[in-house]
């Protein structure tokens, strides 16, 4: 009797990462980005991401408080939502636009489908491009109060760094590729760093988080077709305005931190090297030949909706099946 098993249903084989762990991890590895943020725009870019991250907590514990459900603020994922939403904001939005966009991602997104593990694509982007569409002017106004004490480099007014690059490519005025790179221009509060994502980038690799398919995938197949563009179109091979494209913009962030999200990715080894390619030629077509000069934010939620076909395809077969018959 001493020597009894317990009869369990699976999985069995469990692991110590736990939800809460993980999103604990994530909003570490954020950190730099949004600290180098809140010094490039200054006190403003602080109060927005307080807000966004303390809306997002609170329509999570409300709706949980009115649907009479557990609370899942502990686990940590209405936190990293509210500050991926928080980053991908100018600095200058009015604050209650913040709060509306994390009521969308939190109630409409995530809730309304199931909470955790049941929304079919990213609520941060779901929400950001939600604002963007409800919202372009203030949505894109990256124009920064002096008062607010920033430290970004003046740029054209009006005009992005993208903005720029698409209409007249890499010029002598444009942004040089060493200030895309650390970050010193006007932009959404999180995303005008790369080297700062990248910092970000190492923590979730190192405490296996992520893996490099999905955004190794994603970054070299929109380099390629950028590449194949510039050759295309007649305007030779540029490696200014390659670089210019991979370190402006949204491109670093959203490969790093969005397009990884657990439940809006494929689990198939295949069709995560297949998600990483569309989401990288989705994004250049949107950028290249789009309206907009961005693309990375309805690049993944498009292709977070194509996850459940890519599966489809990409399915192992189960050991026993689909051999040839005798």
């Amino acid at each position: 009797m001493e020597q009894m098993l317990n009869v369990s249903s699976n999985p069995h084989v469990r692991d110590k990462m736990t939800t809460s762990r993980i999103m604990q991890l994530v909003a570490l590895a954020l950190l730099p980005t949004t600290l180098f943020g809140i010094w490039n725009f200054g006190f403003r870019a602080l109060l927005v991401v307080l807000v966004t991250v303390a809306s997002s907590v609170f329509f999570e514990w409300l709706y949980d408080r009115l649907m009479h459900k557990k609370n899942t603020i502990n686990d940590f994922s209405a936190v990293v939502t509210g500050l991926l939403l928080a980053l991908n904001m100018p600095p200058q939005i009015p604050l209650w636009m913040p709060v509306l966009g994390s009521a969308f991602a939190i109630i409409v997104v995530k809730q309304l489908f199931g909470g955790l593990g049941q929304n079919f694509m990213n609520p941060a982007l779901a929400a950001r491009c939600f604002l963007m569409i409800s919202f372009a002017g203030k949505m894109t106004d990256f124009a920064v109060d002096k008062l607010s004490g920033y430290h970004c480099i003046d740029t054209v007014t009006g005009a992005t760094a993208l903005a720029e690059l698409k209409n007249s490519g890499f010029t002598a005025d444009s942004i040089s590729v060493k200030n895309l790179f650390i970050g010193n221009i006007h932009g959404t509060i999180g995303e005008t760093s790369a080297i700062a994502i990248l910092i970000g980038a190492v923590i979730l690799l190192a405490f296996k988080v992520i893996d490099l398919k999905i955004p190794l995938t994603y970054i070299g197949s929109f380099a390629v077709f950028v590449i194949f563009y510039m050759l295309g179109t007649g305007k030779g091979f540029d490696v200014n305005y390659l670089f210019s494209h991979l370190f402006g913009g949204g491109l670093m962030l959203g490969a790093w931190f969005m397009a990884t999200d657990y439940v809006t990715t494929p689990i198939t080894p295949k069709g995560q090297l297949l998600y990483g390619c569309c989401l990288g030629v989705v994004t250049a077509i949107f950028r290249l030949f789009g309206g907009s000069a961005e693309g990375v934010s309805y690049a993944i939620i498009f292709c977070n909706l194509l996850v459940p076909l890519i599966e489809k395809v990409t399915k192992p077969v189960a050991f026993g099946k689909g051999g040839k018959k005798a």
